[in-house]
């Protein structure tokens, strides 16, 4: 049995976070030994250590925040850890993990080393010092990694056109979602509404991220403001939470628009959320490929986000939403107010066949399996010794 180890930097309630523990979950245990590795605490720790069959570790000197000397304490337990556990494949997500984590691979010697992309840590905004110093880090563990999984065709050329892999060494395996649970999603909407504290009769528009810089909660906020200027019957809703949550309550009040926000923090009924949505927004400044984006368009919901990354690649303009320019508030406000005023009409093609086959989570998991054994067989003389999976 091949022992897999996952490192992830924190479990926050994110898609490349749910996305690793559904992996790990539901790896063919007649093949695979997973193993999951987190740092600090997060909200998804209680519901990592449950999982049956899956072995856990926590590194809590493992923090997102740069930390030069808790940086260095993490490498050194995860190289001891790793050399303990001894892996056949050590699989990393996230910046800071990603790093660290693959150094402390190759220190171990394990013989294969997998990073995958959910965008990157580095980001035109971030000080040109700080960016290309990340972006050397990034090309420095790129000469110990032997594989890349890319969540978007926008991150793997992003990562080409830096230096940090060639073409053949970075594939494409979408971040997906649950088509099955989410098209069984049964919630009597005026009811839900009422449990979230919102006005049954009212529309509602909302935004699912963390409260970090990343996603541009404040953005969302003055967006709120400009659309409640023309319509004040909407009510707003943020799920999530995050370091900037102090702004947002704060620029709320400034915006006086208490009365229509509804901060809900984290939630794992978000299926259920998405169907109370008149329009769902994502105002993020950058982005690997936003698991919301699937899973709203499964729910039937229109889309107004930033064109980042790989958001292209879901949202299908006036199709299943609009996308315009990072930091473009009037012109997200706009298109919010257009889907209210002008109506909004369902595809006629299904949401499966919108996006594809390729965005199923169980569609991720058996391409990983299928990578991780293709490179098992690689780096073995006796290809005959592994098991097939089905």
């Amino acid at each position: 049995m091949e022992r897999v180890c996952h490192i992830i930097t924190k479990l926050e309630l994110g898609g490349a976070q749910q996305n690793t523990l559904f992996t790990v979950a539901h790896l063919n245990p007649s093949t695979f030994h997973p193993i999951l590795i987190v740092g600090e605490s997060g909200f998804l720790d209680a519901e990592a250590r449950a999982l049956p069959h899956v072995e856990f570790h926590q590194v809590p000197v493992l923090v997102r925040r740069m930390h030069p000397l808790r940086d260095l304490q993490a490498l050194w337990v995860l190289t001891r850890l790793l050399r303990r556990l001894r892996p056949t494949i050590v699989h990393t997500h996230s910046s800071k993990a990603g790093i660290l984590g693959r150094i402390a691979a190759k220190l171990a010697g394990v013989p294969i080393i997998i990073h995958s992309i959910h965008g990157f840590g580095f980001t035109p905004r971030q000080h040109s010092v700080y960016r290309r110093a990340l972006i050397f880090a990034e090309r420095t563990v790129s000469a110990w990694t032997t594989r890349f999984f890319s969540v978007s065709e926008a991150n793997r050329r992003q990562g080409i056109a830096h230096g940090l892999f060639p073409p053949d060494r970075c594939t494409v395996i979408r971040s997906g979602v649950d088509f099955q649970a989410i098209r069984q999603v049964t919630v009597s909407v005026p009811e839900k509404k009422r449990t979230l504290g919102l006005d049954r009769d009212r529309p509602v528009v909302g935004v699912i991220a963390a409260m970090k810089p990343q996603k541009a909660p404040l953005d969302f906020v003055r967006l709120a403001a400009v659309v409640a200027a023309t319509r004040p019957d909407c009510q707003f809703v943020m799920v999530g939470d995050g370091e900037l949550r102090p702004m947002v309550e704060a620029e709320i009040r400034r915006l006086t628009l208490d009365r229509a926000f509804h901060l809900l923090g984290w939630r794992r009924d978000v299926p259920d959320i998405l169907r109370c949505l008149n329009v769902l927004v994502l105002p993020s400044l950058w982005e690997g490929l936003p698991r919301v984006y699937l899973e709203a368009i499964l729910s039937g919901v229109p889309i107004v986000g930033t064109r980042v990354d790989g958001g292209e690649e879901v949202v299908r303009d006036g199709i299943t939403g609009y996308l315009v320019e990072p930091g473009d508030i009037l012109g997200m406000a706009t298109r919010v107010l257009e889907i209210f005023n002008e109506g909004w009409q369902r595809p006629s093609d299904s949401p499966e066949s919108l996006l594809g086959p390729e965005f199923d989570i169980w569609e991720m998991v058996h391409r990983q399996e299928a990578e991780y054994l293709q490179l098992i067989r690689e780096c073995r003389p006796d290809p005959t010794s592994l098991p097939v999976t089905g």
